[in-house]
Formats: C-alpha cells, structure tokens, sequence
C-alpha cells in the first residue's frame, strides 16, 4: 500500500456521470445504496489503515478530569475515533500570527509548548494503553498493529519557533513531524495566504530564515506542510526542498476559489516533488460563497467588532466545565455562532444585518461528503492516485454533511467505493500515501545526516 512515488499510477476510478456533476447533493451522485455496496464499503473501511492529518486541539481537554477517554463534545476524540474506525489522528499545536517581536515569539512558544505537553500526558499518562504517540511511519503501523490509535503531532505555524533556528530541532524533538511556515498572516518565514489581499512581506516567497528552516526540516525528517503560506513561498518552497512536502489540508482552487487551495500549478509541482495534498473537510475550502457574499460578512463581522470564531470558540471553551456530550447523540455540537460571541443587546442588530446579506447574497447549500470527493477527484485526475489524502481539520472549523466528527468517517469511505474507487485506491488516500511520503523525508534526512 505505501509505494514508492515513482511507481506507476494505478488507474484512476471510472468515471461516471454523477462524478462530473459537482456540487450536487450525495443523494443524487450515487442511487446504489444497497445493502451489498455498504457492506463492502464497511468492510474496506475496516481494512484500510484511516489517516487524518489536522485535528486541532485544546489542552483544556487533555486534563485527568477532562480528556479524550470521554465523549467530548469535540469532534475528534478517542470514543468518536473508534466510532468512525479512525486509526491515526495528527494533533495540532496551532498557534495563531502575532506580531513579529520578542513579546510575540515568546507568546506563541509559550502557546506551543502547551500543546506539546498536552499531546504527551494522552499518550504517556491519560491514556497510553489506547492511544501512543508515533514518531516514525514504522510506530504508526506497530501501534495499529497493537489495537491501538495512533496519535502524531503537527505543528501549525513556524511562528512559535522565534527567530532561532535551534527551536526547529527541539519542536522535532519533542515529536513535531510536520510544520507549515505561515498561518493567516505573514510570519517570520514565509508569506501567507491572506497576503493576496493583505499583501505580502517577502515579494510572495519565504524569507532567508524561512530558507533556512526548510533546509533544517529536511535535514532533521520533519515535512513542510504547504497548507497556509501563500502560492508563491509554497512553490518556492517546493524548489528547495530536497525532500517530498505535503499539504496537511487544503482544496483545489480550479474547484473553490479560497486562496487557501492549491491552483493547478501548485498541484503539479507537488507531483514533480513526490508530495501529498490532503484534501480537507472544511466547508468554505469545497464550495464557493454566493459572489460578493464572504466580503459583505467580513465587512459585517469587522464593524461589529466579532472576532474570529475559531480563537473565540476556543477561548470560551476554556471558561466552562468539561463539555460532555449527550450520550444519546454521536454528532458534534456546532462552533459558535459569530451571534452568540456578541453583547446580547448588539446581537438583534447583528440578526437584521445578517438578513439583508442573506436576501443580497444567498447562502449556498452547506458542503457535504461528495463535495469533499469531488476535490479528491480532482486532484487525482490532475497528479494521480499516489498523490492525495484526505484531512478533516476537525475542531480548527472543518466539518461537513456527513463528516462532522471522527465518528462519521465511514461516510467518506463509502462515498469513495460509490464513485468506483478500489480497495488499493482507498487504501493510498486515506493514509498510504501520507506514510509513504514521511518514510520518504526520513531517508532524505538519513542521507543528509550521513553523507551518504
């Protein structure tokens, strides 16, 4: 399952009518519901090793009163992950971009480290007879092999690290396997996406210690992730790399056109270096907005002064008891509404506002599992089967119809054995192709280290 990338692509899934009619509903992609077709789905779902590469975490949760054992209300946690037959989750240390000072630095590390350690205590003291942390591909599979989940750890942003190169060692160290150099807003090391509109600190490139960093990951074995920095620091990092990169979760643009995604050239330059893009279950990431409807709720949410859901989300999460989800239900509870972030006496005038956007700007219908499939399809008729995996970025605002938690994973699987993807097929993307490329980075850091 986890071959080399310069074997030879496996034919790609028949393509069907339904397959080519994107956008529409799941119902209508597929009427082949029989009870033959699930259970041979479930049974590939069972066989596959499952894979999710950005799951966002609060180390709130990973407290012994409150942690993963649970059913949370979070969207990835241990009992959802045996619910969904997930095996591998990569846990996120996410900090968001401050400024580029001191102060700034020493926040996100601060942030960082904090997440670090809260992915350790699951796996050496809450629960270590269920889930591990897995340093290498070879430990992911040793761990599977046990009955046990396997967590990784990524890391989202190279702020945290300052401006020391030395911080990229100890993040690998203390078991960061992959880093994205940017989040939404310029760091120290590469321009962001939100530079196509904010613009950009180093012409639409990396920095000369973003160079630096990526020369330090290869060396090290930890993989460049590509989701966030903007396209030309991705490409130019692309070119350096002496190593396979990937992009832990992102579309493709020719499909939604957030500057998020990857565009046709960037998918075929990560072919040519032998990466993995990861498709994500994230709703804005799969389906375009109404024309003109993201910029007048931007425009909204700024005047009235709500913040980012996602950091407020988090922040008042923190503030409550441990959020237990009713047992009679498997589904996640929703993020938060930019609504119920605001003073209650601004929320009616808020509530009108977002009427008149709605009667100008029309929400489209939400994404769903086929969405997801069809950006999978994409990629795979654009850079081939070896080329493409499937991340959630659960609890960072991914979820979707259909996959809205760990518990909802066989729905992705399914949808792929309706389009016609084979059991190899659905095998790659759902987590071979990830390892295949880490395995690849620790040979090239091998050599790197040893001259040979």
């Amino acid at each position: 399952m986890w071959r080399n990338s310069a074997a030879p692509e496996v034919p790609l899934p028949r393509l069907t009518l339904s397959l080519l009619l994107a956008g529409l509903p799941a119902l209508l992609l597929s009427s082949d519901d029989s009870p033959a077709l699930v259970a041979r789905a479930r049974a590939i779902h069972a066989r596959v090793l499952t894979l999710d590469t950005h799951n966002d975490i609060n180390p709130a949760y990973f407290t012994p009163e409150c942690n993963y054992t649970m059913r949370l209300t979070t969207q990835v946690n241990l009992p959802k992950m045996a619910d969904g037959g997930m095996d591998v989750a990569f846990l996120i240390v996410y900090t968001s971009q401050g400024p580029l000072t001191p102060e700034g630095y020493a926040k996100a590390y601060s942030q960082a480290i904090a997440k670090f350690d809260a992915i350790h205590r699951l796996t050496t003291a809450i629960a270590p007879d269920r889930i591990g942390l897995a340093l290498t591909p070879a430990a992911v599979i040793a761990l599977h092999k046990q009955g046990k989940r396997a967590a990784v750890i990524g890391v989202e942003n190279g702020y945290s690290i300052g401006t020391g190169i030395g911080r990229v060692k100890e993040f690998y160290e203390r078991g960061g396997r992959y880093m994205s150099l940017a989040h939404n807003g310029n760091s120290q090391l590469a321009d962001s996406n939100t530079g196509e509109r904010q613009g950009y600190l180093y012409h639409n490139g990396l920095s000369p210690l973003g160079r630096e960093v990526i020369a330090e990951m290869n060396r090290l074995g930890m993989m460049v992730d590509l989701s966030h920095p903007s396209k030309g620091a991705n490409l130019e990092a692309l070119r350096l790399s002496r190593a396979p990169v990937i992009a832990s979760h992102s579309g493709v643009r020719a499909l939604a056109h957030s500057s998020r995604n990857m565009d046709d050239e960037q998918l075929l330059a990560l072919k040519k270096n032998g990466g993995v893009i990861q498709i994500v279950g994230f709703g804005p990431y799969l389906k375009d907005e109404t024309p003109g409807r993201a910029a007048a709720l931007s425009k909204l949410r700024r005047e009235m002064g709500v913040t980012r859901v996602r950091a407020a989300g988090v922040e008042a999460s923190t503030q409550r008891s441990c959020p237990l989800e009713d047992t009679s239900t498997l589904s996640a509870a929703p993020a938060p509404s930019p609504e119920s972030l605001l003073p209650p006496a601004r929320r009616e005038e808020y509530r009108k506002r977002l009427a008149e956007i709605d009667a100008h700007f029309p929400p489209t219908a939400p994404a769903n599992v086929a969405d997801l499939v069809n950006h999978i399809g994409y990629a795979v008729r654009k850079i081939g089967i070896n080329h493409v995996g499937i991340a959630s970025d659960f609890d960072g605002g991914g979820g979707i119809q259909g996959w809205n938690s760990a518990a909802d994973a066989f729905n992705v699987t399914l949808e792929l054995v309706k389009r016609g993807y084979t059991e190899e097929q659905i095998g790659k993307l759902w987590g071979g192709n990830l390892l295949r490329v880490w395995g690849e980075v620790e040979q090239v850091a091998r050599k790197l280290q040893t001259g040979r």
